[in-house]
C-alpha cells in the first residue's frame, strides 16, 4: 500500500483525536447518553416544558459530536484498510482520505468556540458614550450594524429594551441573538467602538470622535446555571417612561434588580408584565454574573468582585474611520478594511473571523 497514504491518514487521525480532546467530546458523549437514558423514562413527559429542554439539548449534543465520531470511525477504517496492502484500493482509498481531510477542515472551525458559553445564545447592550446627539447616533448605527448582521448569519433577534435619545438615535438598547454559537461569534464586540467622522448634526460639519460600549453577554436562562442567593437582591418596581404606548405609564410594570455583592443592576421596562421585566432581568443579570466569572475566573458567585466601571469607555476595541480617510480596523487582531460603508451595513465577519483566529493562536 502506498506509504504515503498510511502517513496522512495517521497525521489525520491524530489531528481528529486532539480536536476531540479541545472539544471534549468524550463528556459531551457521556452527557448524551444520561439525557437520552431520561428521556426514555416512563414519566419523562410528564413536565413538558423540562422535557422539551432535554430534547433540546439531546439535539444540540448530537450535532456537536456525531459528525467527530464518525469522522474519527471512518478514518480508522481506512487506515485498517490501508494495512491489507491491496494495490487495487489506493485509487479509492486516496479518494476516501481526501474526502476526510476536507470533512477535517470544515468540522475544524468548531474548534473556535470552546469557551463555556460559546454556544448560548447572546444579549448584546449598547451604551452611548460622552458626545451627546453624535454618540446617541452612533449607538444607533451599531445596533443596525448587528441586527444587519444577524440576516445573514442567520441568528434570530429580539430587542428587549430600548432607551430613545434626546434629538436622534439612542442612549441604550439591549437585544437578544438566538442561533448557534451566538455568544462565541458576538463576544468578539465586546468593549469600546470608536467613531471619527463630519458631524451631521452641527451646521460647521466639524469633525467628531464617539464612542460607545457594546456589552456582550452569554444568555443564562437557567437559574440552576448560575445560582443566585436571594437575600443577596434587592428588587424596585417603579412606573416605566418613555415611549412604550398609550398604557406604559399607569401601572409600576418597570423592574429594577440589583445584585447587592458586587453591584450590578439590571433595569427593564420593556414589557407590559412586571413578571415578565422581572423574569427578562433575572435572565440578564445571571448573564451579567456569568460574565464577570469568566472575566475573574472565579468558580462561584460569592467569589465575585463588582465590574470595574472605570475602564468602561478607557480603550477601545475597534476604530472606525468616515473622514478625513475611511477605514475600520480591529486593535486587537489587527484586521483592517477601507470600506466602512459595508460594515456598518453588516459585514463584520471578517472581523469576527480575525479575533478567532487571533484567539487561536493566543
Amino acid at each position: 500500500m502506498d506509504s504515503e497514504i498510511i502517513s496522512r491518514a495517521r497525521k489525520l487521525h491524530e489531528a481528529v483525536r486532539v480536536a476531540m480532546g479541545q472539544l471534549d467530546i468524550a463528556r459531551l458523549s457521556a452527557e448524551h447518553a444520561e439525557l437520552e437514558k431520561q428521556s426514555q423514562q416512563p414519566d419523562f413527559w410528564q413536565d413538558s416544558t423540562s422535557a422539551q429542554q432535554t430534547m433540546k439539548r439531546l439535539s444540540d449534543l448530537g450535532t456537536r459530536i456525531e459528525p467527530w465520531e464518525k469522522l474519527a470511525a471512518s478514518i480508522h477504517d481506512l487506515i485498517e484498510l490501508s494495512l491489507l496492502d491491496d494495490a487495487q484500493m489506493v485509487d479509492e482509498l486516496s479518494s476516501q482520505l481526501e474526502a476526510a481531510e476536507r470533512q477535517y477542515e470544515q468540522l475544524k472551525s468548531a474548534l473556535k468556540f470552546t469557551g463555556p458559553y460559546d454556544h448560548h445564545n447572546a444579549i448584546v447592550s449598547i451604551y452611548a458614550g460622552a458626545g451627546g446627539t453624535d454618540a446617541q447616533d452612533w449607538a444607533q448605527m451599531l445596533q443596525r450594524m448587528y441586527l444587519r448582521w444577524a440576516e445573514t448569519a442567520p441568528l434570530k433577534t429580539s430587542i428587549i429594551d430600548e432607551s430613545a435619545g434626546d434629538e436622534a438615535g439612542i442612549k441604550s438598547t439591549t437585544m437578544r441573538f438566538e442561533g448557534e454559537n451566538a455568544y462565541g461569534k458576538l463576544k468578539s464586540e465586546h468593549g469600546v467602538h470608536r467613531l471619527v467622522r463630519q458631524s451631521p448634526f452641527n451646521s460647521a460639519a466639524s469633525r467628531e470622535t464617539s464612542f460607545a460600549k457594546v456589552d456582550v453577554l452569554p444568555e443564562i436562562d437557567k437559574p440552576e446555571d448560575v445560582e443566585i442567593d436571594d437575600k443577596d437582591l434587592k428588587i424596585d418596581v417603579y412606573r416605566s417612561g418613555g415611549h412604550g404606548g398609550q398604557s406604559v405609564n399607569t401601572t409600576d410594570s418597570a423592574v429594577r434588580v440589583t445584585h447587592l455583592p458586587t453591584g450590578v443592576t439590571v433595569a427593564i421596562q420593556n414589557e407590559r408584565s412586571q413578571l415578565q421585566n422581572k423574569e427578562t432581568a433575572m435572565t440578564i443579570l445571571r448573564s451579567r454574573l456569568a460574565q464577570l466569572q469568566l472575566e475573574q475566573h472565579a468558580e462561584q458567585v460569592s467569589e465575585l468582585k463588582g465590574p470595574d466601571s472605570a475602564n468602561e469607555f478607557g480603550s477601545q476595541i475597534r476604530n472606525y474611520v468616515l473622514h478625513p480617510y475611511k477605514q475600520v480596523k480591529d486593535l486587537r487582531s489587527g484586521y483592517e478594511t477601507s470600506s466602512p460603508e459595508d460594515v456598518l451595513g453588516g459585514d463584520i465577519d471578517p472581523f469576527i473571523e480575525a479575533y478567532l483566529e487571533h484567539n487561536l493562536g493566543n
